[in-house]
């Protein structure tokens, strides 16, 4: 898969109240959300890329297939179904009924599939947002959970989605997913497939991509001063006074979008760290907004021995994974059936191509690694949805750089290890786009 290129034209993808569009927005908003996100999904060709993510599709099946004593005669929701694979293993797990919801036309292949396969019976595909539609509870015999006020269109068991986007959040389909599983799932017995993800990063060497963008940023800025040497000798008006606003732009394109990438393991510098940890039968949708300034984990300190790798520290690159296990929430353990065989996704280095990949953000210069030295980087990222647009993010890292030399002393004569530090530098903050 090739990386896929920012968009440069900013637009509105967002309701009046900054919430994704397919929950409050009006009519504008709801066709910009379309023709800007959901009209891709519409496409076979880009179904096909997601089908051919082998990975992705092994942790699938093991975790439905893989656990049919779980589905066997049970009420399933497949939330952005797409071409419907999912819907299909659920019916073939022994599900009783499996409702598909899909947004996009996509739904008219999907129940062709359905029928294609023999499932049309268990399956039933309904075209429409997940926040907007009804289950046929009566027609269908659905059984509620309980008879409590609010709780009236608790009747699916389970929840099963392919809702995560680049480095875990991007797209902001888990409001869709928080929104159907408060709606629609059995608040005692219900399970979430996937049950809980986990986003990580860590400092990578990757020179080559890193010196791309910034020689695709120099060419740019020169292809401009030719432009207004041009504009100005040939047509008489100069536009120099516009190349503050061209260098922004091209700085935000080439040096400032983080940038998808795969990565091979040994590119990885550092034991990854986890910035954000989601079960997705308790979480919220505060918690699917990013990553606050103030979150628990979204400090991070990695220590890199020169001896051990060349280097240098290119940048922070970004992945997730995702578990499907039993429930870990107080009132899932005693109520939620056991998931006996639970099945785990990741799109780090260490497990080859998704189509999901890396999401790699670039320091401007890198950061060099020593013989004997000991390299510190330390900081702290997060992750905010931009005004424009609800679905996608940007990320403000803020970090600083030290080398330490340790001094190798007698430990059985009692001799403490000393250490001096080298070199510490400013700190550095910088905002990078999630395109």
């Amino acid at each position: 898969m090739t990386e896929p290129e920012p968009s440069r034209t900013p637009y509105v993808n967002a309701s009046a109240t900054g919430e994704i569009p397919s929950f409050n927005g009006d009519e504008k908003a709801k066709a910009t959300d379309f023709a800007n996100y959901f009209c891709s999904y519409a496409q076979l060709y880009h179904q096909k890329q997601m089908l051919a993510d082998h990975n992705r599709m092994a942790a699938y099946h093991a975790a439905i297939l893989g656990n049919s004593d779980v589905f066997k005669g049970k009420v399933v929701m497949d939330v952005g179904t797409g071409s419907g694979i999912l819907a299909v293993w659920a019916a073939q797990a022994g599900a009783r009924k499996v409702y598909a919801i899909e947004y996009t036309d996509m739904a008219n292949h999907a129940r062709t599939v359905m029928e294609a396969n023999g499932v049309d019976h268990i399956v039933t595909v309904i075209q429409g947002a997940v926040e907007d539609i009804e289950l046929p509870i009566e027609s269908d015999n659905l059984e509620l959970e309980t008879a409590n006020e609010g709780d009236e269109h608790r009747v699916v068991d389970i929840i099963i989605s392919e809702w995560m986007g680049y480095f875990l959040l991007r797209e902001s389909m888990l409001d869709s997913i928080i929104r159907a599983r408060d709606k629609f799932l059995k608040q005692r017995t219900g399970l979430m497939f996937p049950s809980h993800t986990t986003m990580y990063i860590a400092p990578v060497c990757d020179e080559g991509e890193r010196k791309q963008g910034a020689g695709e940023y120099a060419g740019a800025m020169s292809d401009w001063s030719d432009f207004c040497e041009t504009t100005k000798h040939i047509y008489g008006v100069d536009m120099k006074t516009l190349e503050s606003n061209f260098d922004r732009e091209q700085k935000d394109y080439y040096l400032f979008s983080s940038r998808w990438t795969e990565l091979p393991s040994e590119a990885v510098l550092a034991e990854p760290k986890i910035i954000k940890y989601l079960d997705l039968s308790t979480c919220t949708l505060a918690d699917a907004r990013g990553i606050e300034s103030d979150a628990t984990d979204n400090s991070f300190d990695f220590e890199i021995n020169g001896n051990e790798y060349a280097g240098p520290i290119s940048g922070l690159s970004g992945w997730f994974t995702a578990d499907f296990k039993s429930r870990t929430d107080d009132v899932g353990v005693k109520c939620a059936p056991k998931v006996q065989n639970p099945a785990f996704l990741s799109t780090g280095p260490e497990n080859g191509y998704t189509h999901w990949g890396q999401q790699t953000f670039y320091f401007l210069s890198s950061i060099p690694l020593l013989n004997n030295e000991t390299t510190h980087l330390s900081g702290a990222i997060e992750m905010q949805r931009t005004k424009e647009n609800s679905r996608l993010y940007n990320s403000r890292l803020r970090y600083t750089s030290s080398r330490l030399r340790k001094d190798n002393k007698d430990k059985k004569n009692g001799e403490e290890e000393n250490t001096k530090i080298l070199m510490k530098s400013a700190m550095v903050e910088q905002v990078y786009q999630i395109p």
